[in-house]
């Protein structure tokens, strides 16, 4: 099962290989796709190159298919359960780019903290929720009943949810207003007129 994708398509901007071109198939050279291909592809945006999302998650599902493979002991999938998908994910913080401020920190709560700290790095909410998504679609692609899909365990989503409201209250973050930075900029600036007009 080889599913490393071979661009042919000049749009595909981001294609790992150097040697993919839109005239590697045709030895014409500059006739173009409609008249030298050999097999009938009426929507090309399937075969020449996966999009993004579709790479990502089998990339995902390639990476959690050899976490199962490194697993002590070694997983198969249909023995695979939402607690392990929970160790997975847990197992992916290690590799997280995201500051989490313990409660500790002097910097807990704060967006923008003013100086560096030793609270440790996670992997963001953002970043699960979507990874779980690719996880849970490409296990269902993969033969994989809904109903036993340890990606839409019971226990996945409250871990998703429990790590949502925790980094939401660590970093001082509103997950529910994605373009809060702005509004918290203007309020600083107006903010201090009006104390003073109240009476």
């Amino acid at each position: 099962m080889d599913l490393v994708p071979t661009p042919e398509s000049p749009h595909s901007d981001h294609s790992g290989g150097a040697n993919a071109s839109p005239h590697a198939s045709s030895s014409s050279g500059h006739t173009g796709a409609t008249s030298s291909s050999p097999s009938p592809s009426p929507s090309p945006s399937p075969s020449p190159s996966p999009s993004r999302y579709e790479s990502q998650k089998r990339r995902d599902w390639n990476t959690f298919g050899q976490y199962l493979k490194n697993h002590r002991p070694p997983l198969t999938l249909s023995r695979c359960s939402g607690a392990h998908v929970l160790e997975f994910l847990r197992y992916l913080d290690q590799f997280g780019k995201t500051k989490v401020h313990t409660q500790m920190c002097p910097f807990f709560g704060h967006p923008n903290p003013p100086a560096p700290c030793s609270c440790p790095l996670r992997q963001a909410w953002g970043s699960l929720d979507a990874l779980i998504g690719r996880l849970r679609a490409a296990y269902e692609e993969n033969g994989g009943r809904p109903e036993s899909n340890p990606f839409g365990a019971r226990a996945v989503r409250l871990y998703l949810r429990e790590v949502r409201e925790l980094q939401a209250k660590a970093r001082g973050i509103s997950y529910e207003k994605k373009k809060r930075k702005k509004p918290i900029q203007e309020q600083q600036q107006h903010q201090p007129p009006p104390p003073p007009s109240a009476s």
